[in-house]
């Protein structure tokens, strides 16, 4: 933790009054909370950003689309439009934001929606025309005013919510004790080969209730690359020199899965939106070299840069185990709700 953190702990402990004591009147219904008669599953975390929700509402829309109609709501974080917008052939990632637009562009039979007020984006979405079946809410562990009937809490193996501190000091949003609100809780970024013992002190240290899952996933990146329309096995490219650019929080393991030791790299702040003096910084650092980024960040650089130059490496949230008793816990929570499952 460096100085300024640790000087600013009197604001973590005003910080953590001021959201316990909301949390409080939310418990108590001095402040009102909002249910739907539908499904709603909320993805989120007690810390800012990096603990991988979008490759998790990604998990569920796989898990889910098959069978239901699904939709998805963000506030579409540092999107340049407001209020509600239900994603079609017109949107970018300017209007939706960055993970919102990606989930519109890889999955073309689900609904994806933004609004800030998430109680209005619901009313929104369940208009007659358009109802889904289910409602996955992106980042919306704090949303108190619509009150979910599932939680899954994201922590992440190396910045686990029980080590952590309060803003500004630590990267906590709220008291640990938040976590309580969870039926799941899900610790990301693991190694994929993380012991049972290891597994066993993570859960110790948690300290979850005993209505409360614990279970550990990894990213798994994919074998290949892709352009607009092309792929390249990473087994081939990796020793080929490159530019691998990220625009994320946590950079890190994406560089390493890639990287040779003559690549360039270039590092923007997660959620950057792509100046001019950017794009040109990019074209000069690359040259002719292959430009290999992230999937959130190829959907903001896509159109600006050489379609044959520009490819992205996609990513999925995996199971270390015990994924079946998670898809069941997901299925027993909509069964459990009267939806009609789409023909």
């Amino acid at each position: 933790m460096n100085l300024v953190r640790k000087i600013l702990f009197p604001f973590a402990i005003l910080y953590g009054f001021i959201t316990s004591i909301r949390n409080f009147l939310f418990d108590k219904g001095i402040l009102k909370s909002y249910s739907f008669d539908v499904p709603v599953i909320a993805v989120g975390n007690l810390s800012v950003g990096g603990t991988g929700k979008t490759p998790q509402i990604e998990y569920l829309i796989r898990l889910l689309s098959p069978k239901y109609k699904i939709a998805t709501l963000s506030r579409g974080y540092k999107r340049q439009s407001k209020g509600f917008i239900l994603a079609d052939s017109s949107s970018n990632a300017k209007i939706l934001g960055d993970e919102p637009f990606q989930y519109y562009s890889k999955f073309k039979n689900i609904q994806v929606a933004v609004d800030a007020d998430r109680k209005n984006g619901i009313e929104q979405l369940l208009s007659p025309s358009a109802r889904p079946d289910i409602i996955l809410l992106d980042d919306a562990f704090q949303h108190r005013k619509v009150r979910a009937g599932f939680y899954i809490l994201l922590t992440s193996y190396g910045d686990l919510y029980s080590d952590d501190f309060m803003l500004p000091t630590g990267n906590l949003r709220e008291s640990r004790s938040g976590a309580k609100r969870a039926n799941v809780v899900i610790v990301t970024k693991c190694p994929a080969n993380l012991s049972l013992e290891e597994q066993n002190k993570i859960e110790a240290k948690l300290q979850l209730d005993s209505n409360q899952q614990l279970y550990f996933s990894y990213i798994d990146y994919d074998d290949s690359v892709y352009s607009e329309d092309k792929s390249i096995k990473v087994s081939e490219i990796k020793n080929v020199d490159k530019l691998l650019l990220a625009g994320i929080a946590k950079p890190e393991p994406f560089f390493k899965y890639l990287e040779n030791t003559n690549d360039e790299k270039l590092v923007f702040p997660d959620h950057h939106h792509f100046t001019e003096n950017d794009l040109l910084a990019i074209r000069n650092k690359a040259q002719n070299k292959i430009i290999i980024t992230t999937e959130k960040d190829y959907v903001r650089l896509k159109g600006k840069l050489l379609n044959k130059q520009l490819y992205y490496l996609p990513i999925r949230s995996s199971f270390i185990s015990a994924s079946e008793n998670f898809d069941k816990r997901i299925i027993n929570f909509i069964e459990s709700m009267p939806i009609k499952p789409q023909n």
